[in-house]
């Protein structure tokens, strides 16, 4: 499968794992791992922000695909064609950006500003 077939396939492959999460044949750990991956993949903020150069990207283009071929080999494989064949169609008009998704990334950006003015103000 060369890069530009994968990258459809990741179009169809996150929508997939949304509809996994509400199915009772997944099973819990790859349910969790498809509710942070699809929370991170619908949240219009990233861990790491795209203006910064290069390493923006690299969230987008490593760490997404990681997890979602994580999850597909945890979840079964016929549960997990079912759902491809469902979410073929889903997702065409581009993906849902939905505010609350944000959350634990700007948790996670808070909690790493927490600690660095700590580590400043404290020596």
């Amino acid at each position: 499968m060369d890069l530009k077939e994968r990258a459809k396939q990741l179009k169809t492959d996150i929508p997939a794992l949304y509809l996994c999460l509400k199915s009772k044949e997944t099973p819990v750990f790859p349910k969790i791992l498809a509710a942070i991956t699809v929370a991170y993949a619908l949240s219009p903020v990233d861990l790491i922000p795209d203006f910064i150069p290069v390493l923006g990207y690299l969230d987008d283009i490593f760490l997404l695909p990681a997890l979602i071929a994580l999850i597909i080999r945890l979840i079964p494989k016929e549960t997990l064609w079912q759902f491809r064949e469902e979410a073929k169609g889903l997702w065409e008009n581009g993906r849902p950006k939905k505010w609350y998704f944000a959350i634990p990334i700007i948790a996670v950006w808070l909690c790493i500003l927490w600690l660095a003015v700590g580590l400043l103000l404290n020596p």
